[in-house]
């Protein structure tokens, strides 16, 4: 049974790295201050969104993700499952000295079927918002993300565009690839957005 659970997340993942393909428009590679990034445009469309404040970022997602979770599985008006979307993104809010606040907000892309008409999530927590596409500088990177390292790679990437990319200051994006039993190889990425 693992085997076959396992050969369809990897299906998934495939798909999903196909589409990611497609969505990587323009993307371009660069190397500064020993960090790899690219530009790419990210697609927009209908999100479905939980914002989380008062809690440190670690903390604020364990309580965001299985809501997300539940509603892509099925908790939603149709009863329907719609299969995961990679990556799931989530925006953090930086202050002055790149520490970040206690807020944060997940944007999970509904699958293109459901783009026209997507399920209504049961629970209240969620809400489905459209969000223009975007173009945003990424840097990759390995393991099991915590807060402290997307501050890390998101200040050596602020280092890295200095004096050559504009972006926003205000709020940058935090994104995983893979699902939490995956013990190598995982994705995580930053992403800085592009003004």
């Amino acid at each position: 049974e693992t085997r076959a659970a396992r050969r369809h997340v990897g299906h998934d993942q495939e798909l999903a790295v196909r589409e990611r393909r497609d969505m990587a428009l323009a993307s371009t590679e660069h190397w500064g201050q020993e960090v790899s990034y690219e530009e790419r445009a990210c697609e927009g469309g209908k999100f479905a969104t939980v914002e989380v404040t008062e809690k440190p970022v670690d903390e604020a997602l364990r309580e965001a993700m299985p809501k997300v979770m539940k509603y892509v599985g099925g908790t939603n008006d149709k009863g329907i499952g719609m299969g995961m979307t990679v990556p799931i993104s989530f925006a953090v809010f930086p202050n002055e000295d790149g520490s970040l606040q206690k807020k944060l907000k997940v944007w999970f892309r509904i699958p293109n079927q459901f783009q026209s008409n997507p399920p209504i999530p049961s629970d209240e927590s969620i809400k489905i918002e459209e969000r223009e596409s975007i173009t945003v500088y990424s840097t990759q990177f390995g393991g099991y993300a915590k807060e402290a390292d997307y501050i890390a790679h998101a200040t050596q990437l602020c280092a890295a565009l200095e004096g050559t990319a504009t972006y926003r200051s205000d709020v940058y994006f935090c994104t995983g690839y893979d699902p939490p039993m995956k013990p190598y190889g995982r994705r995580n990425e930053v992403w800085l957005v592009k003004t």
